[in-house]
């Protein structure tokens, strides 16, 4: 599984960087020795995320959303934050767009429009790499064929595969041929353990006879 890298974010503190000579606020210690930064102040390292995914039909109608965070609470927020997208998108031929602070990257498909949310901080082309996965892994699992219909009748494999790209709006995968293999993989090992228990089920009818 190919990770998104940690990267660090420095965060903004109302006393600010350690003082030096002079300035008062200076960590003590004998001379020579390490200066020790206050937690406060160190980076903290924070993984690439995003805060939701969705999926719109050519009427703006909701087929599939996952929000990782509560910055739309209820589904009430969440629709109508949607048909606001929605509306400032369908007619465009930009691939991102900023609406209520936030940054968002989208890509549209037949009767379909695919969306990636992020913060306004998150890196853009971070957030593009996660909608392109997206897009080519449903385009592989749909047989090229990415439209509502079909996409509806294979919701549950959708499903499957928004949660190995995303979880918990942790980025965990970028690269579709991974996502692809994971679904085999997943598809492959339950078909064996179907094919298990029918076989367990025949072998003990036939000692019973």
């Amino acid at each position: 599984m190919q990770k998104a890298e940690a990267r660090p974010r420095q965060h903004d503190h109302p006393g600010g960087a350690a003082k030096g000579r002079g300035g008062g606020d200076r960590a003590t210690g004998p001379p020579g020795a390490p200066m020790e930064i206050p937690a406060g102040l160190m980076l903290e390292p924070s993984l690439y995320t995003i805060k939701a995914i969705f999926i719109l039909d050519s009427f703006g109608q909701r087929l599939l959303a996952k929000y990782y965070d509560d910055t739309f609470p209820s589904t009430k927020e969440q629709k109508s934050f949607e048909r606001n997208v929605f509306n400032k998108t369908q007619k465009t031929d930009s691939e991102i767009a900023f609406l209520e602070g936030l940054t968002i990257v989208y890509k549209s498909s037949i009767d379909l429009f695919f969306y990636v949310v992020g913060s306004p901080h998150e890196n853009e082309l971070m957030l593009m790499s996660v909608l392109t996965c997206l897009f080519e892994s449903l385009n592989h699992m749909l047989r090229k064929n990415v439209e509502k219909r079909t996409l509806v009748e294979n919701m549950d494999g959708v499903f499957l595969v928004v949660d190995e790209i995303v979880d918990g709006g942790v980025i965990l995968e970028s690269d579709p041929q991974q996502v692809v293999q994971k679904l085999n993989f997943r598809v492959d090992d339950t078909a064996l353990s179907e094919h298990t228990v029918t076989q367990a089920i025949f072998s003990r009818l036939i000692l019973m006879t």
